[in-house]
């Protein structure tokens, strides 16, 4: 089962975001109850703070996806989304997020003053890494610039930490398999989400990228 939760930056734009994944399959609900086998969608407003919390206690899987600008809802779809989609990004997006016969591992990065993300299978906070940020020539580049990711893997730290998270998430998936869970969120922060989380995501993903019977997709939540 897959079950995606839809935030929006406005009613427009959250009926526009659950019609495609209607569009590509899902079944729309109105609520947590009666959940069963298939792929559905359930769109929330007003940031659905008090929804996600209820999925949460019952131990719910969910994915996040947050259509639009920040609506400024503490504890809402915006701040703790896996995915924050712009108009463009739906289709592709909802076909990526179907119920899969190969599991996907989304290695994510994202910024701590924005949130964590929910419903990580592994959250490694990467802060205690030297900060590209406090580098002049490197604080307007990003995780996604070769300078930049010499910066943080030329720290011996996070090339231990790698070989660490690898060994454990080749570890975890068929564990998860066996589960039924075939999306496995692999969450890196730091302050911003732009330097230090980047990297270690975007390095995950090359490293997983080489295995077989699995996708890997690289998403970074709070830069462009």
């Amino acid at each position: 089962m897959t079950l995606v939760i839809v935030g929006a930056a406005s009613p427009e734009r959250l009926r526009d975001g659950v019609a495609a994944f209607e569009k590509a399959g899902f079944e729309r609900i109105r609520e947590l109850d009666g959940l069963r086998e298939g792929d559905f969608v359930l769109g929330v407003s007003d940031g659905g703070a008090e929804l996600l919390r209820e999925a949460d206690r019952r131990a719910i899987k969910y994915v996040l996806v947050h259509d639009g600008a920040d609506d400024r809802h503490p504890g809402g779809t915006f701040e703790r989304a896996h995915h924050r989609i712009e108009a463009g990004q739906r289709d592709e997006l909802a076909q990526h997020l179907r119920s899969r016969v190969r599991p996907l591992i989304t290695c994510l990065a994202f910024g701590y003053k924005n949130g964590a993300p929910a419903d990580a299978a592994l959250l490694i906070d990467a802060r205690f890494l030297d900060n590209p940020y406090w580098v002049p020539e490197l604080r307007d580049l990003s995780g996604k610039d070769v300078a930049v990711a010499d910066y943080v893997m030329l720290q011996p730290a996070a090339g231990r930490l790698l070989d660490d998270v690898e060994r454990i998430v080749r570890e975890l998936v068929p564990l998860y398999q066996q589960k039924g869970r075939m999306h496995i969120v692999v969450a890196f922060g730091c302050t911003g989400g732009r330097h230090r989380s980047v990297v270690l995501a975007s390095e995950l993903a090359k490293r997983l990228g080489a295995a077989e019977g699995i996708d890997v997709d690289f998403v970074t939540r709070d830069i462009d």
